[in-house]
């Protein structure tokens, strides 16, 4: 088959790889600079920032069997068992280079088309060689006999309205949490306590600090605000919004200056209602499936098992 997969996030790069893997031909557009979705590193200086994602965790066994080869490759590396009195002794893993490193390992031998906004999906007559149509913003257009669509369900759902295909109402209604993040980077160690992560701050879903983490050379930390602060704030002043979440991680900076900091959005951060099922596909219609992180689980790890799943229901 010739296979199109809308979005190079991890859903996308995993469903890829499986398809691959059974020998089908496969291109993912992506409307990113680079592969990855949350998988999302920055640089600052000579710092280094995981500005989405910033850890993972193995519950499956299906998944274990992915990080161990990852591990292998010399990708991925376990960072700490826990975070202060939260610590429960579950591997927390994280990925040299930062997490986007492993959205490119994983990419590095597939067809990923960044910069690439799908603007509509068709579906053309049933007898035709590629019944799926991908047109792109720049108006050319690619075929496809299947068709796997991973980015946040309310465009999923815009996308699917011009193929005729309906998804369930509690599906496409699906909303996700908004997330304000500080980045920053420091003159010396900030005040972040080891191993270089706080997830029980009342204002932040975490805080990490990277040089403790050990993907950066230099101090550097990321806040993410918490949804209700995020939702508050949302369309407030970038500068507004940013001097307001510098004021609230004074407490981790310690006697650190800021050296340069800046603010990110994420507008669909974390879905609020998690599909029972790894993906979804259309009774009556072949050769779609939907997948991503609003499916078995919000995870990085639900992500990567709902694009496998995705792949199988095509294979």
């Amino acid at each position: 088959m010739r296979v199109a997969i809308v979005g190079a996030g991890l859903s996308g790069l995993m469903a890829a790889l499986e398809l691959r893997r059974h020998g089908h031909d496969v291109v993912l557009f992506d409307k990113g600079r680079s592969p990855g979705g949350r998988l999302a590193t920055r640089r600052i200086g000579g710092a280094r920032l995981d500005h989405g994602a910033q850890f993972f965790t193995v519950r499956s066994e299906q998944f274990a069997a992915h990080v161990h080869r990852w591990q292998q490759d010399g990708v991925v590396y376990e960072w700490c068992r826990g975070f202060g009195a939260e610590a429960d002794g579950h591997p927390r893993y994280a990925v040299h280079g930062g997490m986007n490193a492993l959205a490119k390992h994983l990419a590095r031998d597939l067809d990923v088309r960044c910069d690439s906004l799908v603007f509509s999906l068709h579906r053309t007559d049933q007898g035709s060689a590629h019944p799926w149509e991908v047109k792109l913003d720049d108006n050319s257009v690619h075929h496809a006999d299947a068709l796997i669509v991973t980015c946040p369900l309310p465009q999923t759902f815009s996308l699917l309205v011009s193929a005729e295909v309906s998804m369930p109402e509690e599906l496409w209604r699906t909303d996700y949490d908004r997330t304000l993040a500080l980045l920053a980077t420091l003159d010396r160690p900030s005040a972040v306590p080891s191993p270089g992560g706080v997830q029980t701050d009342p204002s932040f879903t975490f805080v990490a600090d990277h040089q403790a983490k050990g993907i950066s050379a230099i101090p550097a930390i990321t806040l993410h605000a918490n949804p209700a602060w995020s939702e508050e704030h949302w369309d407030d002043d970038p500068v507004t919004a940013h001097d307001l979440l510098l004021e609230l991680a004074r407490p981790y900076l310690g006697e650190a200056q800021v050296l340069e900091s800046q603010l990110k959005r994420w507008r669909f951060a974390t879905p609020r209602r998690i599909w029972p099922e790894a993906h979804w596909s259309p009774p009556d219609v072949t050769g779609l499936a939907v997948a991503g992180d609003a499916f078995a689980g919000p995870r990085v790890e639900g992500a990567a098992l709902s694009g496998l799943s995705a792949a199988a229901s095509l294979v």
